[in-house]
């Protein structure tokens, strides 16, 4: 099956992108493998008119309206590997593909289809996150361990909130945190504040702890201490943490294109326009910004996808 445009993601980036593209009448498919980064949160916050609406149910009305475009579609799978043809475009294999059974979709591809064969490429892949290997973390992350306080920090507002330390700018991460609640930094014995932090952290009101966290207690959503190295517990009901972040993959790392460094890790390196080094290559939302939330991911997607339909014009 051959598409002028193919979008390997199908979350907020992916689909702004196709938005931008089936309007200006370009043949779009999305392939989506419906595991996106947002899926432990319950709830994006801070989004212009989608303030308290699910990832999902975000993702939902976006695919609605899409399907009003008889240039769209959309395949639920896994984009396993991609072969640059050059000017021939690009070869994507599929894994475990399905065309949904959404109502007034206009797919013109069938269901089994495992090749999409395209002129341009937008990756909208995300981010892996790599959190702390602490007990705990995991379990509850996305719900009250979470990452940034302006999608997640008005709910745990008024909360007793620490800042599990993971590099050197979660000293600043704690200095913003007594907007919402009494803070504490929790250092792990490695990410030790200097001077100029430390005096921002107790004009701020900030509390430094140094023993490391070794076990986050909770129920599942809700978090209500941490215990330390030494055996105490401190009473703690949100905890904020900046995983170490991967925007490189099979993908990615097949078709070459070069990373950058961000301050969490590296994400692909674009230019203004979410061109990649690979020509026709594009990268849209986390996975290219280097500050993420959901506004900025629709944004990316916006860019990506108005600058490919312009490069369209060339060929």
């Amino acid at each position: 099956m051959n598409t002028e445009v193919a979008i390997i993601g199908g979350s907020f980036a992916g689909l702004s992108a196709a938005m931008q593209l089936v309007r200006g009448h370009r043949k779009v498919v999305v392939i989506d493998d419906q595991k996106p980064r947002n899926r432990f949160a319950s709830y994006s916050h801070g989004i212009f008119c989608l303030d308290g609406k699910s990832p999902s149910e975000i993702k939902e009305t976006a695919l609605h309206q899409l399907n009003q475009y008889p240039t769209f579609s959309l395949i639920n799978g896994r984009a396993t590997h991609v072969e640059n043809q050059a000017e021939n475009g690009f070869k994507i294999f599929l894994n475990n593909t399905e065309t949904p059974d959404i109502s007034n979709h206009k797919s013109q591809f069938s269901s089994n289809a495992k090749i999409v064969i395209a002129q341009k490429l937008i990756l909208a892949t995300g981010l892996r996150d790599e959190l702390p290997n602490i007990p705990g973390v995991a379990e509850h992350w996305g719900q009250s361990v979470v990452h940034c306080p302006y999608c997640h920090g008005y709910e745990l507002s008024h909360r007793a909130l620490g800042v599990l330390a993971s590099n050197p700018l979660s000293a600043h991460q704690a200095a913003m945190l007594p907007d919402w609640g009494v803070t504490t930094l929790f250092t792990q014995n490695q990410f030790i504040p200097d001077a100029d932090q430390l005096a921002l952290l107790t004009k701020r009101g900030v509390k430094i702890e140094n023993t490391p966290v070794i076990k986050i207690n909770g129920n599942g959503k809700d978090i209500y201490s941490v215990t330390l190295a030494n055996g105490t517990e401190r009473s703690i009901e949100g905890l904020y943490v900046a995983p170490k972040i991967h925007a490189d993959n099979s993908i990615v790392s097949t078709l070459g294109c070069e990373l950058t460094d961000s301050p969490l890790g590296k994400i692909i390196k674009v230019d203004e326009f979410k061109q990649t080094s690979v020509a026709n290559v594009y990268a849209a939302g986390d996975n290219s910004n280097p500050m993420q939330n959901g506004t900025f991911a629709i944004a990316s997607g916006v860019m990506a996808g108005v600058s490919v339909h312009q490069s369209l014009m060339f060929g």
